[in-house]
């Protein structure tokens, strides 16, 4: 191979090309380079931090959830002892309203046992007076000997 003017000329004018373009065309593309690492930089940090944020998140909602769960076993609960304590509290009345209506009961039958007593006790005294009349065949005379009868049918 032959070196001649044209190889020796055309590598001068590769050199003043090449020396052309790390001066004015290769800072903006190292720039332009630069400034893309940075902004793919700048997305991969966001996504990191995108990460974070979301497991952060998930761990609160969990967390709220959990709390949320506990106030409502609290409440349910606090309900079940509400109606436990008016079941109870129920039963009470229905004890004392029993026992009143029992009370109640005993004293009209108390009552009509007295009656009963006081209309057998007349009885009674009507039948003793007409005995004691066919025993004395004579006639006894009710409004004179009433102290008497009454006596009587007290004993009776």
């Amino acid at each position: 191979m032959n070196i001649n003017l044209t190889l020796i000329g055309q590598s001068i004018a590769f050199i003043f090309f090449v020396l052309f373009c790390m001066k004015y065309v290769w800072p903006f593309i190292t720039d332009a380079m630069v400034e893309r690492q940075k902004r793919i930089a700048d997305g991969l940090a966001a996504a990191d931090r995108a990460d974070k944020d979301l497991e952060l998140a998930k761990e609160k909602a969990a967390k709220t959830l959990r709390e949320a769960k506990q106030e409502a076993a609290g409440i349910v609960e606090s309900a079940n002892k509400r109606a436990a304590k008016l079941v109870e509290e129920a039963k009470d009345q229905a004890r004392v309203e029993a026992e009143r209506i029992r009370s109640a009961a005993e004293a009209e039958v108390e009552q009509e046992v007295n009656r009963a007593k006081e209309k057998l006790r007349g009885q009674v005294s009507q039948l003793a007076l007409l005995g004691a009349q066919k025993v004395l065949e004579a006639e006894i005379d009710e409004s004179k000997h009433k102290s008497m009868i009454d006596k009587l049918a007290a004993n009776l």
